[in-house]
């Protein structure tokens, strides 16, 4: 798979994240923001530590101030090449200071954040991700605030996704349709889950991925576990084989999921995959603009259980996808905000038959201005494999 390297991001788009968190959380009543490493600094800064240790690393961010980003002094050569860099103001500190106080002056200079001793002061949000040692050492710091994960409170920040995005999501699609289209080509028959699953990982890797989070290839009654850890079962002809698969392109991620079968599958296997075919197609026609993300939840539902296997439809239909394989928005009951052109996320309806076989069907979708668009386009019909 061939094609031109994906411009990279550029420091006015780092920026305009930056301020767009900043304002997001002033929006939902936060003082501020504080993001460790993990995912979010990725997005909002381009910055990844070459290691995570209990030194703190956290982005400051606040409506009406410049963003700034707390490192170890060890760490901030690193940290001023990141492609964000350019954008925030470094400000590292030694062994032996305070980190906290460090950044406690920064977000609150004035200590008006600080309400009155035991309680009532400023709401902050902060990364999912940041270390019980971080949030304790900025509570101590801090007195009298309080914290909302990133998750909790500003959910959609990383769901609407730009058009570079778009087109780096799809690129990391069409590399895992790629890699699927190569393994339906391998023999099943008489091989362990385990030498599939490491097929699949090399060949997300031949297609361009820099890491692969997961290749779970189920077969037979492995199948009816959605989360099946790969083993040692020997596939056998008869078996119906779960494909699920993805990693990250280029730091977005591809998520899919096809059901193979070797040999000829029985009248009921084909009745039950087309069952999953009708559910995915209903769930992905229910997307386009404003409809709450449970209704593609619901559409896709309502189609199995018509059918009499609801009680074995035993997850949520859909997640988010990024610059992190499973994130917010989720299609799931409940779940009543709208879909927004841009969103990204995976369709994935399944049936599940305890001691027998499963059968998912996913394919990662975008919200459009008047529906949804696929990103991921291999054949969602049964395909044999030998």
């Amino acid at each position: 798979m061939t094609g031109t390297a994906p411009a990279p991001f550029t420091v006015d788009d780092y920026r305009a994240r930056m301020e767009r968190a900043a304002r997001q959380a002033a929006e939902a009543g936060l003082a501020g923001l504080l993001v460790a490493p993990g995912p979010d600094l990725v997005w909002l800064t381009g910055y990844t530590p070459t290691a995570v240790t209990e030194r703190l690393t956290l982005l400051v961010l606040a409506a009406g101030r410049d963003p700034v980003l707390v490192v170890p002094t060890l760490e901030a050569p690193d940290a001023e090449r990141a492609p964000g860099a350019r954008a925030l103001t470094l400000r590292d500190w030694t062994d032996g200071k305070d980190p906290y106080a460090v950044t406690a002056a920064l977000l609150d200079p004035e200590g008006l954040l600080r309400g009155p001793k035991g309680g009532g002061g400023a709401l902050l949000g902060i990364s999912d991700n940041t270390w019980a040692l971080h949030l304790l050492g900025l509570q101590k710091a801090l007195p009298g605030t309080s914290y909302a994960s990133l998750t909790e409170a500003l959910p959609m920040l990383r769901a609407v996704k730009d058009a570079a995005e778009l087109d780096l999501l799809a690129a990391a699609g069409a590399a895992a349709d790629a890699a699927f289209e190569e393994i339906r080509q391998v023999a099943f028959a008489g091989r362990r889950e385990s030498d599939v699953a490491a097929d699949l990982a090399a060949l997300l890797r031949r297609f361009g991925h820099s890491r692969v989070d997961f290749t779970i290839v189920a077969s037979g009654p492995n199948g009816a576990n959605p989360h099946h850890e790969v083993g040692d079962r020997v596939i056998e002809r008869g078996d119906m084989v779960v494909l699920d698969f993805g990693g990250l392109k280029d730091g977005y991620g591809s998520d899919t999921s096809r059901t193979v079968h070797v040999g000829e599958p029985t009248d009921e296997e084909r009745r039950v995959h087309d069952l999953v075919r009708e559910a995915q197609e209903a769930g992905f026609r229910a997307v386009r603009p404003g409809v709450a993300c449970q209704e593609v939840d619901r559409a896709a539902r309502a189609v199995i259980a018509d059918a009499g296997y609801g009680e074995y439809f035993i997850h949520r239909t859909g997640h988010g996808i990024g610059v992190t394989t499973h994130e917010p928005p989720y299609m799931i009951e409940g779940e009543e905000r709208p879909l927004v052109p841009g969103m990204c996320f995976s369709v994935e309806p399944g049936v599940y038959l305890p001691g027998r076989f499963g059968v998912r069907i996913e394919d990662i979708v975008t919200v459009t201005g008047d529906g949804g668009r696929r990103l991921n386009n291999t054949a969602r019909e049964m395909v044999i494999v030998d």
